[in-house]
């Protein structure tokens, strides 16, 4: 009896000491256009690759949302093969994030004449630096594209750590003029509640894309960025920092469901606040 007990712990304790599968991922997605997406136990999203030009064509971040735990985006592409539509209802979590043309849950572009001056492409090749499975870094390549008589071209490397709602994104851009204000910013959807430090902002709105169901949660939206100007730019709310050729922008972007573990405003603005 009593090696029986023994053994049944020795089994328990072997299974506790065993290595736990990846808490994050980040790949290319051929099977749905050229989609580059990436995850951690906590937040999910996706940017947009060549085969979705003009629909759309965007730099924007598209954040998908989902409970805390398992890895979801390899399943939910899966059976998105069969059902398109999969991943816009509720498998715990989902795509209820409207991007469009704009800088979504997060990214960065030029300011020129006082516009948003966007990539004439999406991401066009991709680069996986470092994986373990705590924490993957990927680079996007976006080729140079003309506003009037500026060039520009745009390397982004994304830092993805487990357990955090938080990435580090590294935007590096060459042009053709001495220097370029650039902007990091989020889409402003249906606001409910946001707040702005000197630092950083935090948003607070409703789902904005219910297109395949009715969406009563809401989503949080934040973004961190040292040295830049905050303020409101058409519909994004950006941080803005002028840069030479070769410069990068660094800032974190993050997110969060009000059905997967941040119930309400006062808690986001707590989380981003806390953030270091």
């Amino acid at each position: 009896m009593k090696k029986t007990v023994l053994f049944a712990i020795l089994v328990l304790s072997l299974a506790a000491c065993a290595p736990k599968g990846p808490s994050v991922m980040a790949r290319y997605v051929p099977e749905r256009a050229d989609d580059f997406v990436f995850e951690n136990d906590l937040i999910a999203g996706r940017f947009y690759g060549e085969a979705l030009e003009g629909n759309p064509t965007s730099p924007g971040l598209d954040i998908w949302v989902k409970l805390p735990g398992k890895l979801v985006a390899d399943d939910w592409y899966a059976h998105a093969v069969e059902d398109p539509g999969y991943y816009h209802h509720n498998h715990g979590g989902k795509d209820c994030y409207k991007v469009a043309v704009s800088l979504g849950g997060g990214a960065s572009v030029p300011v020129v004449d006082g516009k948003l001056a966007y990539p004439a492409t999406n991401y066009r090749s991709y680069e996986i630096l470092s994986s373990t499975p705590k924490q993957v870094v990927f680079a996007l390549h976006y080729p140079a594209w003309t506003v009037d008589s500026l060039v520009v071209s745009l390397d982004k490397e994304v830092t993805v750590p487990a357990g955090s709602r938080f990435c580090r994104v590294r935007d590096t851009y060459s042009f053709n003029t001495d220097s370029l204000t650039i902007a990091a910013g989020i889409r402003r959807h249906k606001v409910a509640e946001e707040q702005i430090w000197p630092d950083r902002f935090a948003i607070w709105e409703e789902a904005s894309d219910q297109s395949a169901e009715p969406e009563d949660g809401m989503i949080g939206v934040a973004l961190v960025m040292e040295g830049g100007e905050i303020g409101k730019l058409g519909k994004h709310m950006v941080s803005c920092r002028r840069i030479c050729s070769g410069e990068s922008v660094e800032y974190a972007i993050a997110s969060c469901w009000s059905k997967a573990g941040v119930r309400d405003a006062a808690e986001w603005f707590r989380l981003v606040e806390s953030f270091k």
